[in-house]
């Protein structure tokens, strides 16, 4: 094992005992009373079983020695990569059923999409709509009728909702089952060149949508490498997803065969096939640590800074940014994948993909080998990957060689040194970067200041000719607090032109910026958020910012004494108004900083100690 990665695992364990010594007594205290609905009161049984399609399934339920599995889905027919979920619940119970169990389904949570949504005020329900997808999860587990769980969920938000919520149930056995990415469309340079043309007003708005409908075209997820197909590495390389299959194209006959075996092989994990492993014991710090390398080793979305923490907290893990960095700085950059790259998640699939992502940072040290996982013990088995021969699912030896590593290398030779993932911290508070897509020679910048208390106000300052010059963007009241974090993604065209055009420029803020975030150098997620008081409330236009991203500085020239004697400056009033957003208002002033996840569960896990 790597000297660092096995260091950071000790101080990790070190750090977490208490609250993680507590989690697991409160799931072992869950398990030991057995099969949950076997003690419920013979009404509250009957309701339980009203709704099954069939006699025989009552009969089973009636039988303490079959396993009942809960369903829980993000389906909804707007989203394409929830689009296939339509399909899979009756998928799941039939193949129980062959297999002598039941299915229910248990609950569905909303899934809400960042592509729709992006520069819009519902981008400002985003982070929100994790945490009532953590809940929402908890409701439908609520019934005790059940002795695992399938969770079906892919995007941004809602696999780490449904690891927060499944946690808290971390005593059933769980698989969590993708749907896979849609078919590659244009290619993903043609896709930036358009939208970056109609920035600079040179492409019309049909131009831009034609290009926009040929890249994002149908069922499935989306094909860059955001933060949805993130989360599917991590979910794998966690072991949570059955092996080798996160990116199988929803529609084809593998991926159906793949979801049967998911709901077979959730029932072999349960108390009454012999065979118990449940969630709690397989999310561990050791799978926490390897969820990490595998955000750092492919240049993964800067969100998993705010969802790892959070999932981990959840488990009773307390992960820090510094654990992220210490990570990626002994972690090699193995992919370059759009917006690192210029290959889709189908072509880093093809090449070798996860299966052998694991094995060349097996062999490098770099992942912990000894962990358990959905299909056994050892991350070793995730080297494979799935095939049909004969209609059945069959499991071969992954690729010992990428196929092509202009897109997937070794870890010996990758194509950085680290994952690129930092902290920055200064008298501006302290934040993260991610540089792996940024040039070396961007990753400085050192200008004046232009703030900005919304992204429109910088969108319409680029629109007027304002922003023709070296300049550091402060865009402040973004935080979790403020507006509930949205993303800014719909700035980076413009930060990326002016780029183009030869000024040095880079992005301070409170805020998020999206998984497809990509070659402008933004320091993000910084804390403690102008809401709170923090740094960026006391910057003025014409201060002098430094965003380092080699030494990690994030500070302001400014004499200190003046700087703290400065006025703070006021939120806009209307935060928070409209689209829904002021039934959140009770969720953002309980958000915790950005660093311990920007979790509304915080307070309430710490508690736990």
């Amino acid at each position: 094992m790597h000297a660092q990665i096995q260091q950071v695992t000790e101080r990790l364990v070190e750090r977490s005992r208490p609250t993680r010594q507590r989690y697991l007594a409160m799931m072992s205290a869950a398990a030991s009373e057995g099969p949950h609905r076997g003690s419920l009161q013979c009404a509250n049984f009957a309701h339980g079983v009203a709704g099954c399609a069939s006699a025989g399934d009552k009969q089973k339920l009636r039988l303490m020695n079959e396993a009942n599995v809960a369903i829980v889905s993000a389906y909804n027919d707007m989203l394409s990569a929830h689009q296939p979920y339509e399909h899979f619940p009756d998928i799941i119970k039939q193949a129980l059923r062959d297999f002598g169990s039941v299915g229910q389904f248990a609950g569905g949570v909303p899934a809400m999409c960042d592509g729709v949504t992006q520069g819009e005020a519902g981008m400002e329900l985003s982070l929100a709509s994790r945490e009532v997808i953590a809940m929402a999860t908890a409701i439908a587990l609520s019934h005790n009728m059940f002795d695992a769980a399938l969770y079906l969920g892919i995007c941004d938000k809602i696999i780490p909702g449904l690891m927060i919520g499944a946690l808290r149930f971390g005593h059933l056995p769980a698989v969590f089952v993708p749907g896979g990415p849609m078919p590659s469309g244009i290619p993903n340079k043609q896709k930036a060149e358009v939208r970056q043309r109609y920035a600079e007003g040179k492409a019309s708005r049909e131009e831009l949508l034609e290009s926009e409908m040929l890249s994002y075209h149908s069922p499935g997820t989306c094909t860059f490498y955001g933060t949805a197909n993130t989360n599917q590495v991590v979910m794998e390389i966690m072991g949570l997803h059955l092996p080798g299959s996160s990116f199988v194209n929803p529609y084809t006959p593998l991926r159906d065969e793949l979801t049967r075996e998911a709901a077979r092989q959730v029932t072999r994990l349960t108390p009454q096939s012999g065979n118990y492993m449940p969630l709690c014991q397989i999310v561990d710090e050791k799978a926490i640590v390897n969820s990490v390398v595998a955000l750092c080793a492919t240049g993964g979305s800067t969100n998993h800074t705010l969802h790892i923490p959070a999932f981990a907290q959840a488990a009773g893990i307390q992960l820090t940014w510094q654990d992220m960095a210490d990570i990626s700085a002994v972690t090699p950059t193995l992919a370059k994948v759009y917006p690192n790259g210029q290959a889709d998640v189908n072509h880093f699939h093809a090449c070798g993909g996860v299966p052998f992502m694991v094995r060349t940072l097996l062999d490098a040290g770099l992942l912990h080998e000894d962990v358990h996982t959905v299909v056994g013990q050892g991350l070793r088995r995730y080297t494979r990957e799935p095939f049909l021969e004969n209609g059945a699912l069959v499991w071969k030896e992954g690729p010992t060689n990428s196929l092509d590593e202009a897109i997937l290398r070794p870890a010996e030779r990758g194509f950085s040194s680290e994952g690129g993932l930092r902290v920055l911290q200064g008298n501006l508070g302290r934040g993260v970067t991610k540089i792996s897509a940024v040039a070396p020679e961007h990753r400085v910048v050192e200008a004046p200041a232009r703030v900005f208390s919304d992204q429109s106000e910088m969108a319409q300052a680029f629109m007027d000719g304002e922003l023709e010059k070296d300049f550091v963007a402060v865009v402040r009241f973004q935080g979790p607090k403020a507006n509930g974090m949205p993303e800014l993604h719909k700035l980076t065209p413009f930060l990326g032109v002016l780029q183009d055009r030869g000024y040095k420029v880079a992005l301070v803020t409170d805020g998020r910026m999206s998984g497809a975030s990509g070659k402008v150098p933004a320091a993000i997620h910084v804390s403690p958020e102008a809401l709170d008081g923090g740094p960026l409330c006391r910057v003025r236009d014409g201060d002098v910012i430094r965003v380092d991203g080699e030494t990690g500085e994030l500070s302001v020239r400014v004499d200190q004494a003046e700087f703290a004697s400065r006025e703070p400056a006021v939120a806009p009033s209307d935060l928070g108004i409209g689209c829904g957003r002021e039934l959140f208002g009770f969720l953002r002033t309980a958000f915790s900083p950005a660093e311990k996840g920007a979790s509304v569960f915080t307070e309430a896990l710490e508690a736990l100690k």
